[in-house]
Protein backbone atom coordinates (compact mmCIF):
# COMPACT_ATOMS: atom_id res chain seq x y z
CA UNK A 1 0.00 0.00 0.00
CA UNK A 2 1.07 3.86 -0.79
CA UNK A 3 0.39 6.51 1.47
CA UNK A 4 0.33 9.62 -0.17
CA UNK A 5 0.58 13.08 2.16
CA UNK A 6 -0.99 16.44 0.47
CA UNK A 7 -3.50 14.22 -1.58
CA UNK A 8 -6.16 16.42 -2.36
CA UNK A 9 -3.84 19.24 -4.16
CA UNK A 10 -2.97 19.30 -7.45
CA UNK A 11 -0.36 17.26 -7.59
CA UNK A 12 -1.70 14.47 -4.72
CA UNK A 13 -4.41 14.61 -7.06
CA UNK A 14 -2.92 13.39 -10.06
CA UNK A 15 -1.22 10.42 -7.99
CA UNK A 16 -4.17 9.59 -6.84
CA UNK A 17 -5.74 9.13 -10.56
CA UNK A 18 -2.74 7.56 -11.31
CA UNK A 19 -2.93 4.07 -8.94
CA UNK A 20 -6.02 4.31 -8.88
CA UNK A 21 -5.70 3.83 -12.76
CA UNK A 22 -3.64 0.79 -12.46
CA UNK A 23 -5.17 -0.63 -9.52
CA UNK A 24 -2.53 0.10 -6.78
CA UNK A 25 -3.91 0.13 -3.43
CA UNK A 26 -3.07 3.71 -1.75
CA UNK A 27 -4.49 5.58 0.88
CA UNK A 28 -4.08 8.96 0.52
CA UNK A 29 -4.15 12.01 3.52
CA UNK A 30 -4.97 15.83 3.60
CA UNK A 31 -4.18 18.59 6.14
CA UNK A 32 -8.07 19.26 6.45
CA UNK A 33 -8.20 15.39 7.62
CA UNK A 34 -5.37 14.92 10.02
CA UNK A 35 -2.22 17.06 10.55
CA UNK A 36 0.36 15.13 9.81
CA UNK A 37 2.98 18.10 10.05
CA UNK A 38 3.01 16.88 13.68
CA UNK A 39 5.58 13.61 14.21
CA UNK A 40 4.28 12.16 16.70
CA UNK A 41 0.87 12.19 14.56
CA UNK A 42 2.38 10.93 11.53
CA UNK A 43 4.56 7.96 13.17
CA UNK A 44 0.92 6.90 14.32
CA UNK A 45 -0.52 6.95 11.04
CA UNK A 46 2.56 5.09 9.67
CA UNK A 47 1.65 2.34 12.05
CA UNK A 48 -1.66 1.77 11.57
CA UNK A 49 -1.05 1.80 7.63
CA UNK A 50 1.83 0.30 7.38
CA UNK A 51 2.69 1.50 4.01
CA UNK A 52 5.28 0.13 1.50
CA UNK A 53 6.22 3.30 -0.13
CA UNK A 54 5.27 7.18 0.94
CA UNK A 55 4.41 9.85 -1.80
CA UNK A 56 5.30 13.48 -0.63
CA UNK A 57 2.80 15.71 -2.09
CA UNK A 58 2.13 18.37 0.31
CA UNK A 59 3.75 21.46 0.62
CA UNK A 60 3.30 25.25 0.22
CA UNK A 61 2.91 27.38 -3.08
CA UNK A 62 0.59 30.42 -2.80
CA UNK A 63 -2.57 30.99 -3.85
CA UNK A 64 -2.67 32.28 -7.19
CA UNK A 65 0.79 32.21 -7.47
CA UNK A 66 4.28 32.37 -5.23
CA UNK A 67 3.55 36.10 -4.75
CA UNK A 68 1.35 34.84 -1.75
CA UNK A 69 4.24 33.00 -0.18
CA UNK A 70 5.90 36.81 0.38
CA UNK A 71 3.24 37.08 2.85
CA UNK A 72 2.13 33.40 4.51
CA UNK A 73 5.82 32.85 5.03
CA UNK A 74 5.37 30.66 8.31
CA UNK A 75 2.87 28.45 6.26
CA UNK A 76 4.95 28.46 3.46
CA UNK A 77 8.05 27.43 5.32
CA UNK A 78 5.89 24.59 7.39
CA UNK A 79 5.04 23.36 4.46
CA UNK A 80 8.40 23.70 2.33
CA UNK A 81 11.09 23.44 4.38
CA UNK A 82 10.01 21.57 7.84
CA UNK A 83 7.74 19.17 6.88
CA UNK A 84 10.33 17.21 4.71
CA UNK A 85 12.33 16.70 7.77
CA UNK A 86 9.62 15.72 9.91
CA UNK A 87 8.73 13.02 7.19
CA UNK A 88 12.01 12.07 7.02
CA UNK A 89 12.30 11.44 10.49
CA UNK A 90 9.06 9.10 10.74
CA UNK A 91 10.13 6.95 7.76
CA UNK A 92 13.86 6.40 9.14
CA UNK A 93 11.72 5.38 12.57
CA UNK A 94 9.85 2.72 10.63
CA UNK A 95 12.64 1.68 8.05
CA UNK A 96 10.00 2.57 5.02
CA UNK A 97 11.37 3.88 1.70
CA UNK A 98 9.57 7.18 0.11
CA UNK A 99 9.65 10.27 -2.53
CA UNK A 100 9.63 13.78 -1.74
CA UNK A 101 8.23 16.48 -4.68
CA UNK A 102 10.58 19.26 -4.64
CA UNK A 103 10.95 22.07 -7.40
CA UNK A 104 12.89 22.80 -9.93
CA UNK A 105 12.44 26.58 -9.24
CA UNK A 106 16.26 26.12 -6.63
CA UNK A 107 17.73 27.45 -10.04
CA UNK A 108 17.73 30.25 -12.59
CA UNK A 109 19.75 31.07 -15.46
CA UNK A 110 21.80 28.25 -17.09
CA UNK A 111 24.61 26.62 -15.61
CA UNK A 112 28.22 27.41 -16.80
CA UNK A 113 28.74 25.35 -19.49
CA UNK A 114 25.18 25.05 -20.50
CA UNK A 115 23.14 21.73 -20.78
CA UNK A 116 21.17 22.39 -18.35
CA UNK A 117 21.18 22.17 -14.07
CA UNK A 118 22.44 18.62 -13.36
CA UNK A 119 21.19 16.76 -9.55
CA UNK A 120 24.26 17.71 -8.72
CA UNK A 121 24.36 21.41 -9.53
CA UNK A 122 23.97 23.65 -6.01
CA UNK A 123 20.90 25.79 -6.02
CA UNK A 124 21.47 29.15 -7.10
CA UNK A 125 18.00 31.03 -6.24
CA UNK A 126 17.73 30.20 -2.95
CA UNK A 127 18.34 32.03 0.92
CA UNK A 128 21.86 31.45 0.39
CA UNK A 129 22.28 33.50 -2.35
CA UNK A 130 19.75 35.91 -1.59
CA UNK A 131 18.59 36.18 -5.02
CA UNK A 132 15.03 34.10 -4.56
CA UNK A 133 11.12 34.41 -3.96
CA UNK A 134 10.46 33.11 -0.52
CA UNK A 135 9.36 29.70 -1.99
CA UNK A 136 12.51 28.91 -4.01
CA UNK A 137 14.31 29.43 -0.86
CA UNK A 138 12.31 27.15 1.39
CA UNK A 139 12.02 24.69 -1.03
CA UNK A 140 16.10 24.59 -1.14
CA UNK A 141 16.07 24.30 2.81
CA UNK A 142 13.64 21.15 1.81
CA UNK A 143 16.37 19.44 0.02
CA UNK A 144 19.15 20.65 2.82
CA UNK A 145 17.51 18.88 5.71
CA UNK A 146 16.78 15.97 3.29
CA UNK A 147 20.53 15.69 2.08
CA UNK A 148 21.42 12.56 4.40
CA UNK A 149 18.08 10.95 4.26
CA UNK A 150 17.74 6.94 3.85
CA UNK A 151 15.39 5.44 0.99
CA UNK A 152 14.29 8.79 -0.39
CA UNK A 153 13.57 10.04 -3.64
CA UNK A 154 13.72 13.86 -4.18
CA UNK A 155 11.31 14.39 -7.61
CA UNK A 156 11.95 17.81 -9.14
CA UNK A 157 8.97 19.30 -10.53
CA UNK A 158 9.08 22.57 -12.67
CA UNK A 159 5.73 24.32 -13.58
CA UNK A 160 3.30 21.43 -14.26
CA UNK A 161 1.19 21.58 -16.69
CA UNK A 162 -1.53 19.04 -18.99
CA UNK A 163 -4.60 19.45 -20.78
CA UNK A 164 -7.03 19.98 -17.63
CA UNK A 165 -7.96 23.71 -17.21
CA UNK A 166 -6.69 24.43 -13.49
CA UNK A 167 -5.45 27.79 -12.20
CA UNK A 168 -2.29 25.71 -11.44
CA UNK A 169 -2.17 24.32 -15.21
CA UNK A 170 0.52 26.68 -16.69
CA UNK A 171 -1.61 26.60 -19.55
CA UNK A 172 -4.06 28.00 -17.97
CA UNK A 173 -1.70 30.97 -16.42
CA UNK A 174 -0.33 31.88 -20.00
CA UNK A 175 -4.29 31.68 -21.07
CA UNK A 176 -5.15 34.10 -17.83
CA UNK A 177 -2.16 36.78 -17.70
CA UNK A 178 -2.40 40.17 -18.78
CA UNK A 179 1.29 40.24 -20.00
CA UNK A 180 3.74 37.49 -20.29
CA UNK A 181 7.69 37.56 -19.88
CA UNK A 182 9.81 36.00 -22.61
CA UNK A 183 12.11 33.04 -20.81
CA UNK A 184 13.46 30.15 -21.26
CA UNK A 185 12.52 27.37 -19.39
CA UNK A 186 12.07 23.17 -18.60
CA UNK A 187 8.58 21.99 -17.33
CA UNK A 188 6.52 18.86 -16.64
CA UNK A 189 3.68 17.23 -18.08
CA UNK A 190 1.45 16.32 -14.78
CA UNK A 191 0.64 13.21 -15.35
CA UNK A 192 4.27 12.48 -17.31
CA UNK A 193 5.74 13.29 -13.73
CA UNK A 194 3.53 11.17 -11.62
CA UNK A 195 4.19 8.43 -13.33
CA UNK A 196 7.80 8.82 -13.57
CA UNK A 197 7.87 9.31 -9.82
CA UNK A 198 6.07 5.96 -9.39
CA UNK A 199 8.59 4.09 -11.66
CA UNK A 200 11.48 5.05 -9.74
CA UNK A 201 9.75 3.03 -6.92
CA UNK A 202 8.47 0.52 -9.22
CA UNK A 203 11.66 0.18 -10.88
CA UNK A 204 13.75 0.28 -7.62
CA UNK A 205 15.61 3.24 -9.38
CA UNK A 206 18.64 4.10 -6.69
CA UNK A 207 17.55 6.32 -4.13
CA UNK A 208 18.59 10.54 -4.70
CA UNK A 209 17.12 13.63 -6.40
CA UNK A 210 15.58 13.45 -10.06
CA UNK A 211 14.92 16.33 -12.06
CA UNK A 212 11.56 15.17 -13.83
CA UNK A 213 10.83 17.84 -16.64
CA UNK A 214 10.17 16.79 -20.21
CA UNK A 215 13.06 16.80 -21.83
CA UNK A 216 14.60 20.06 -23.61
CA UNK A 217 13.31 23.22 -23.26
CA UNK A 218 10.76 26.09 -24.20
CA UNK A 219 10.45 29.95 -24.57
CA UNK A 220 7.41 31.51 -23.40
CA UNK A 221 6.84 33.09 -26.80
CA UNK A 222 6.82 29.37 -28.65
CA UNK A 223 4.09 28.08 -26.11
CA UNK A 224 1.94 30.48 -26.95
CA UNK A 225 2.49 30.51 -30.40
CA UNK A 226 2.03 26.45 -29.78
CA UNK A 227 -1.86 27.86 -28.75
CA UNK A 228 -2.30 30.36 -31.24
CA UNK A 229 -1.58 27.24 -34.30
CA UNK A 230 -4.22 25.20 -32.22
CA UNK A 231 -6.97 27.63 -32.04
CA UNK A 232 -6.94 28.23 -35.49
CA UNK A 233 -7.13 24.51 -36.27
CA UNK A 234 -9.93 24.23 -33.98
CA UNK A 235 -11.15 27.06 -36.16
CA UNK A 236 -10.87 25.77 -39.36
CA UNK A 237 -13.07 22.44 -38.48
CA UNK A 238 -16.01 24.80 -36.81
CA UNK A 239 -14.68 24.35 -33.40
CA UNK A 240 -14.43 26.32 -30.76
CA UNK A 241 -11.55 28.49 -30.34
CA UNK A 242 -10.10 28.13 -26.31
CA UNK A 243 -7.07 30.19 -27.06
CA UNK A 244 -6.37 33.29 -27.17
CA UNK A 245 -5.54 34.63 -30.86
CA UNK A 246 -3.00 36.88 -29.46
CA UNK A 247 -0.41 37.70 -26.66
CA UNK A 248 1.09 40.49 -24.89
CA UNK A 249 4.61 40.43 -23.87
CA UNK A 250 6.80 42.35 -21.25
CA UNK A 251 9.77 43.89 -23.12
CA UNK A 252 11.64 43.48 -20.12
CA UNK A 253 11.96 41.71 -17.10
CA UNK A 254 12.70 44.57 -14.96
CA UNK A 255 8.86 46.19 -16.54
CA UNK A 256 7.71 42.55 -15.97
CA UNK A 257 8.75 42.65 -11.97
CA UNK A 258 7.50 46.51 -11.57
CA UNK A 259 4.39 45.75 -12.97
CA UNK A 260 3.26 42.30 -12.51
CA UNK A 261 5.01 40.48 -10.04
CA UNK A 262 6.02 40.94 -6.12
CA UNK A 263 9.00 38.42 -6.30
CA UNK A 264 11.48 37.54 -8.40
CA UNK A 265 10.89 34.60 -10.84
CA UNK A 266 12.83 31.60 -11.80
CA UNK A 267 13.59 30.91 -15.42
CA UNK A 268 15.98 28.00 -15.55
CA UNK A 269 16.82 24.75 -17.67
CA UNK A 270 16.87 21.47 -16.35
CA UNK A 271 19.65 18.62 -17.49
CA UNK A 272 17.22 15.27 -17.15
CA UNK A 273 20.09 12.83 -18.25
CA UNK A 274 20.30 10.86 -14.97
CA UNK A 275 16.27 10.12 -15.26
CA UNK A 276 16.96 8.89 -18.93
CA UNK A 277 20.18 7.09 -17.22
CA UNK A 278 17.85 5.37 -14.31
CA UNK A 279 15.65 4.04 -17.65
CA UNK A 280 12.99 6.76 -16.63
CA UNK A 281 11.47 8.76 -19.58
CA UNK A 282 8.89 11.56 -20.44
CA UNK A 283 8.25 12.70 -23.72
CA UNK A 284 9.81 15.52 -25.58
CA UNK A 285 8.78 18.78 -23.87
CA UNK A 286 7.42 19.85 -27.90
CA UNK A 287 5.78 16.68 -28.26
CA UNK A 288 3.89 16.80 -24.40
CA UNK A 289 2.84 20.53 -24.89
CA UNK A 290 1.28 19.96 -28.80
CA UNK A 291 -0.68 16.83 -27.19
CA UNK A 292 -1.96 18.92 -24.04
CA UNK A 293 -3.29 21.53 -26.25
CA UNK A 294 -4.52 18.86 -28.82
CA UNK A 295 -6.85 17.46 -25.78
CA UNK A 296 -7.54 20.85 -24.00
CA UNK A 297 -10.49 20.53 -21.85
CA UNK A 298 -12.23 23.75 -21.64
CA UNK A 299 -14.25 24.58 -18.03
Amino acid sequence: MILILGANGYVGSAFKELLKSSNRAFKGFSRAEIDYTQLETLKEILEETKPEFLINAAGYTGKPNVDACETNKADCLNGNALLPGTIKKACETFDISWGHVSSGCIYTGDRDGGGGFTEECTPNFSFRTNNCSFYSGTKALGEELLVDAQKCYIWRLRIPFNDESSPRNYLNKLITYKSLLEAENSISHLEEFVAACVSCFEKEVPFGTYNLTNPGYITTREVTQLMIQEGKRRESKGQKNPFPKDFNFFEDEHDFMKKAANTPRSNCIMNTSKMEKAGIFMNPVQVALENSLKNWKST
